[in-house]
């Protein structure tokens, strides 16, 4: 496995393996590896010839007040599992590598990039696309791979491939979650015990709405009240940002569920703030 840190080198060494005639899976990720990551990787190593796995926490999407300087960070352990995960090349730049002094340009999708977390982290969805715009453009990747539990994110960047026209194919991996059902994640490790025990009710809720969906429930208002007074009994800790039911590809909300429908999430407990997703059909 290469590690870059240079934009130029990573666009050198993708171009050669282009011209050899090789498919390019993507794998943009911010580090701090769990099994999530690790599925993203073994997914990229089944869709093309090389894997190349990008390490990067991206200044731009975090707000003043959020954790960019204590984001958790492990570079030696993230490059072994990466190695061991089948990545060809770790793609590992400094922020001015990729962000100039005077940069000016960004890439957003504002409509989208303003709902659900977009209303906490206003800025948020503009650094995810820029800096996925840049990846895309400079590994000129055939694939990008993309974990479901940031559904908003991942809609977005498909929203964006499509009006951009970049010719890339985004592939989405289902959740990964521990055992008890809390989707995997990174800031996981901000979690007290206390939080931790109680944070897998935040999957269960969704699944109950689910279960109300299967036995016929269409009315999102409904859906809502009944997680929101589960969570209020089995999640005391959790402090609400959003439950929304949304259409799964515009991510508008819906009032009465006659189409592809998710409900999303996003709760605060303690240091962190954790998002999940569910398909409701």
């Amino acid at each position: 496995m290469q590690i870059l840190s240079s934009a130029q080198a990573l666009a050198d060494c993708c171009r050669s393996w282009h011209k050899e005639g090789k498919t390019i899976a993507l794998v943009p990720t911010m580090g701090y590896y769990h099994e999530g990551h690790m599925s993203l990787m073994d997914k990229a190593r089944t869709l093309a010839d090389k894997v190349v796995v990008s390490l990067f926490v991206n200044p731009t999407q975090f707000g003043p007040n959020e954790d960019y300087a204590s984001y958790p960070r492990d570079m030696e352990r993230d490059a072994a599992i990466a190695r061991e995960h089948g990545a060809d090349l770790l793609f590992t730049p400094s922020p001015d590598e990729l962000y100039a002094p005077d940069a000016g340009t960004w890439v957003e999708v504002p409509e989208m990039g303003q709902l659900l977390c977009g209303i906490s982290r206003p800025i948020h969805f503009r650094g995810v696309c820029t800096v996925c715009t840049k990846l895309f453009l400079l590994s000129q990747a055939d694939y990008a791979v993309f974990g479901n539990k940031d559904w908003q994110q991942q809609a977005i960047i498909r929203r964006m491939v499509r009006d951009l026209f970049i010719p890339i194919t985004i592939v989405g991996v289902p959740i990964a979650r521990a055992e008890d059902g809390l989707a995997l994640s990174s800031r996981n490790v901000y979690l007290t015990e206390e939080e931790r025990a109680q944070a897998p009710e935040i999957h269960k809720g969704l699944v109950y709405a689910k279960t109300m969906v299967e036995h016929g429930e269409t009315r999102a208002n409904v859906l809502k009240e009944a997680v929101l007074r589960r969570w209020a009994s089995t999640l005391p800790l959790g402090r609400l940002d959003y439950l929304q039911v949304i259409d799964s590809a515009s991510l508008s909300q819906v009032e009465e569920i006659t189409g592809p429908a998710t409900m999303a999430c996003a709760i605060k407990m303690g240091k962190a703030r954790l998002i999940d997703n569910i398909q409701l059909n």
